[in-house]
């Protein structure tokens, strides 16, 4: 679904080191089998994920289930399936109670359970691959000298026209979420506006405008409208608990802006020191990390160097795919950032950081409800994209189980990579830390690889099956590096993702 033009390249460096775990912080406990990609197209990152595979930056690692001390499962919600519990319900109306009244709670939160940006280890120092050669790669000589491939015909199509597509590949506006109020472009400095807040505009404007956000976030979620008399007994939806909070008389105003992370474009350019600064402040304050670990270049690297190719696609979301930066402003201040990738069949949680002044609010399970309405949004346009990721569930783990309260909700099988519903995943997790999820002794994997010959290897600009490269290599043999990598990625991936080597 990719567009000509478009690729993936990768660095394998296997899973020998033991790190130290984010979670149970046993210091040499966490293992993980760990790649850095160059880039990556969103279908062949949506592949990987089902695979248990998961990006922190451009560092894409997948855990080693036997192994590592708090075995880690792929999760996703039915988005359009959802409803909120009775929990969720109690989030949202202290939301709205918040932004109608004014009234943050008291109390300070519970100790939401969140994700730690250091719960993976940093990955070793990638080759620097100039992206100029890329231009400059050519299918070598010897594959004339093989059955012609339709793999190796494709993958020099696409990499004639590279540098081409590149250009057409960046996203040149800046989505705004439904049910929001709809972000204008930054003034040019010097014209005395402040770029990072949002413009003025008339209280006339501001009512007319929440009023058909309300009709239109009623008439969201699976076309369930919560005005029709028909539907009067119906349980109230996750857009109506959101819509009770855009009331024209409220005391504060949330904005959410979808923005594409992008340095080009001007919102997230505008934003960019102030997410830099609300980063810093979450991780110190909810993580205990001591300032050099939340710097500007960690949070670069982290939550800004993404290795996905923005696309577009007929059939695919407005916005296009890609990895973004959903902002939450209250008051024209940022209080909020949700960090995720858009993909061909679902909505990627990445992180979330916010002011810690509003952690009575419950941010965390606050902005996965918002961005599970964006999934169920953004179906409409796109009808495959209907999951909602919310990275990994660690059952070992008490306090990294609340991502199961998002239901209805799979987890992934680590040995068939088949889906499997939690309800039936749970009393396993309960009397095993790790678990073949998929209870069907016949299953199997079916993208298991049968031929590693034809995994596509990028050596000295060329592209090649690894077949060709392995009978030119010199010194000792790598077969049974690239017969892991293959395994872990899968037949379908290996003949597409081109794995560097040197």
């Amino acid at each position: 679904m990719a567009l000509s033009g478009s690729y993936s390249l990768v660095e394998y460096f296997g899973g020998d080191d033991g790190y130290r775990c984010g979670y149970c912080k046993n210091e040499k406990g966490n293992f993980s089998h760990g790649m850095w990609s160059h880039n990556m197209t969103v279908q062949d990152y949506q592949d990987l994920i089902d695979r248990g595979w998961r990006r922190s930056g451009k560092y894409v690692y997948k855990p080693i289930m036997k192994k590592t001390c708090c075995p880690q499962y792929t999760i996703r919600c039915h988005a359009l399936k959802f409803q909120p519990s009775k929990s969720h319900k109690k989030i949202l109306k202290k939301m709205s109670k918040f932004i109608s009244n004014g009234e943050l709670p008291a109390a300070p939160d519970e100790g939401e359970p969140m994700d730690s940006a250091s719960g993976e280890a940093g990955p070793p120092e990638p080759t620097k691959v100039c992206q100029s050669d890329l231009k400059h790669i050519a299918a070598t000589d010897s594959e004339k000298n093989v059955p012609k491939s339709p793999i190796v015909t494709e993958v020099k199509k696409n990499l004639v026209d590279s540098s081409a597509a590149s250009s057409e590949n960046s996203q040149n506006d800046s989505a705004s979420v439904s049910g929001c109020d709809t972000a204008a472009k930054a003034p040019k400095p010097g014209m005395g506006a402040d770029p990072s807040r949002p413009p003025c505009r008339k209280a006339k404007d501001l009512r007319k405008e929440r009023r058909l956000q309300k009709d239109q976030i009623r008439q969201q979620g699976d076309g369930v409208s919560s005005t029709n008399a028909a539907n009067a007994n119906q349980p109230k939806t996750l857009e109506d608990f959101m819509s009770e909070s855009l009331g024209e008389s409220s005391s504060h105003r949330l904005e959410v802006r979808l923005v594409p992370v992008n340095f080009e474009d001007p919102q997230f350019a505008a934003s960019y020191q102030q997410s830099v600064a609300l980063y810093a402040r979450y991780q110190m304050a909810i993580h205990g990390d001591d300032p050099s670990e939340c710097s500007e270049t960690e949070f670069r690297r982290f939550l800004c160097d993404s290795p996905l190719e923005a696309e577009q696609s007929p059939d695919g979301p407005e916005m296009g795919y890609g990895s973004f930066h959903q902002q939450y402003w209250l008051d024209g201040r940022l209080v909020a950032v949700g960090v995720i990738d858009i993909l061909p069949t679902c909505v990627s949680s990445v992180y979330l950081y916010y002011h810690p002044d509003f952690a009575s609010l419950s941010l965390g399970s606050y902005s996965a409800l918002r961005e599970i309405a964006f999934t169920r949004q953004l179906q409409k346009q796109s009808s495959k994209l209907c999951y909602y990721y919310l990275g990994f569930y660690i059952h070992s783990c008490p306090k990294m189980r609340y991502k199961g309260q998002y239901r209805p909700a799979d987890l992934l099988c680590p040995e068939t990579y088949i889906w499997v519903s939690i309800e039936r995943c749970t009393p396993l997790l309960d009397s095993s830390r790790y678990a073949r999820l998929n209870q069907d002794p016949n299953a199997g994997d079916a993208r298991a690889v049968k031929d590693v010959g034809r995994a596509l290897v990028l050596n000295r600009r060329t592209v090649m099956p690894y077949a060709i490269y392995s009978r030119k290599r010199k010194g000792p043999s790598d077969q049974a590096e690239v017969q892991q990598y293959a395994s872990l990625v899968g037949q379908d991936c290996a003949e597409r993702i081109l794995l560097y080597r040197s």
